[in-house]
């Protein structure tokens, strides 16, 4: 096989595999501030029970996520080591920065976190859950804005020429703030919220169905279901933001993910069809007319460019782009509809004893997943064949030393280390979700102990 092709598809897929880990983390930090915040002030132990919980939970994504991260800055100097030369300047800065801003705040309260409970004060402690909290956020800010830059590159000049040539930062603020960063950090940020808190609602379900642990399941599907509902639709917002920068800066992506062959005024909104490259139209389209226009600049008659405008050699797959994006659209609708569903029992106090829409409940984790995998696919696949946009293609990138045997060779190789690590960190996932929340010295869940320390102080103050 052709080595680029096997380099990007390297890449995809120790990204793919990694992006796991991210955001599950990143959710989860928010949950466990909410618990934590609940438990400061009501002093209820089910709230610091759960808290101990999710906190275990978190650091085994935290860990994996870490692991599986390093692989691919090596990948930059292996398989793409001319993209590094050009772009190391730019990545130089906010890899530096996510180090100092992030990762250092992370780990130095991340201690704390996990073994702090009777060391440290309760507020200290809870101090310590935001700032591992904020740490996760600011890590995703740095790479963002680092992968925002290869989409809308601002702030920098070109220095040499040819080979030798490479980016150069000349307004570092420029760069941060480029004109997809802020729109990209908060579709990325919240689908990081849905993540963590779907993994939440996922595991309250799974206790509800099976009568377990019923207190602590009560606590995390509540906290769990109102991120949720903010998050979801907090991201149709964000979504639409988004899209409506790539109709301006990208108008070759958002053409691929309509399937807008030709250019066209008041141009429809894709519901579902199969892009035919070949024929330039969408087979078995069902669309909504002039809808795309007015999402994408507020007119019904605005001018939307299709792939007629650009050259063919810098088309992106159509068929790809456009199927990742619907997908993640319906299981972005797939969680509103969960979270309607589940806000409408829980006020009727019906949801507890509703198994069908419990199982949906449980199933719901992957919904988050599929959607943040597609996005993502989205986003890299529609700037094809631009490793960064107008500036740098994804073949000039490429190691020039680097043969199709070495990368084949180390595919074969990570596949085999991240299925065993995948396989690892569904046991423990697994085995953590069957002890559920123990309490530690007396070895009884927590929820029965809790119950039963009320009933003694009844019988020792009646009334």
């Amino acid at each position: 096989m052709d080595v680029e092709i096997l380099a990007r598809l390297q890449f995809a897929l120790t990204i793919m595999f990694h992006y796991i880990y991210p955001p599950l983390s990143i959710g989860l930090g928010l949950i466990l501030v909410i618990i934590e915040a609940q438990y400061l002030k009501t002093k209820d132990p089910a709230y610091k029970q759960a808290t101990k919980f999710w906190t275990k939970v978190f650091a085994l994504t935290f860990a994996i996520g870490v692991a599986t991260g390093i692989v691919m800055e090596f990948e930059f100097g292996t398989n793409w080591a001319s993209y590094s030369r050009y772009v190391g300047d730019v990545f130089g800065s906010a890899l530096a920065a996510e180090g100092v801003f992030a990762f250092f705040l992370e780990s130095g309260f991340l201690a704390i976190l996990l073994f702090g409970w009777d060391r440290v004060g309760p507020k200290m402690h809870f101090f310590s859950t935001l700032m591992v909290c904020l740490g996760a956020h600011f890590s995703a800010i740095w790479i963002v804005v680092a992968n925002s830059w290869m989409q809308t590159p601002a702030g920098y000049h070109i220095v040499g020429e040819g080979v030798d040539a490479r980016a150069e930062i000349i307004d570092f603020w420029a760069m941060v703030f480029n004109p997809s960063s802020m729109d990209r950090l908060a579709h990325t940020v919240i689908g990081c919220w849905l993540a963590g808190a779907f993994l939440v609602i996922s595991l309250s379900a799974y206790y509800i169905l099976k009568n377990k642990f019923i207190e602590f399941a009560t606590i995390s599907l509540k906290a769990g279901l109102t991120v949720a509902v903010i998050a979801v639709l907090l991201q149709g917002v964000s979504g639409d933001s988004s899209a409506r920068g790539v109709a301006v800066n990208q108008p070759a992506k958002l053409a691929a993910i309509e399937g807008i062959y030709h250019t066209e005024r008041g141009a429809s909104l894709s519901l579902f069809g199969l892009p035919n490259t070949a024929q330039e139209k969408v087979d078995y389209e069902l669309s909504i007319p002039k809808a795309l226009s007015f999402l994408a600049f507020h007119d019904t008659s605005a001018e939307i460019k299709g792939l007629d405008q650009f050259p063919k050699k810098d088309w992106p797959n159509v068929a790809v782009v456009f199927q990742t994006y619907h997908l993640m659209i319906a299981m972005w609708v797939l969680m509103l509809l969960s979270t309607i569903l589940a806000l409408s029992l829980w006020r009727r106090r019906r949801l507890f004893t509703c198994t069908w829409a419990l199982r949906l409940l449980v199933v719901s984790v992957i919904f988050p997943q599929i959607a943040n995998q597609a996005g993502w696919m989205t986003a890299e696949m529609g700037r094809y064949p631009w490793i960064v946009q107008d500036l740098l293609r994804i073949s000039e990138g490429l190691s020039k030393i680097v043969t199709a045997n070495q990368v084949l060779g180390s595919i074969i190789m990570f596949g085999v280390v991240y299925s065993l690590l995948f396989i690892l960190f569904i046991y423990l996932l697994t085995e953590k979700f069957k002890h559920g929340p123990i309490d530690i010295e007396n070895s009884t869940p927590y929820h029965q102990q809790h119950i039963a320390m009320k009933e003694i102080s009844h019988e020792q103050h009646p009334g």
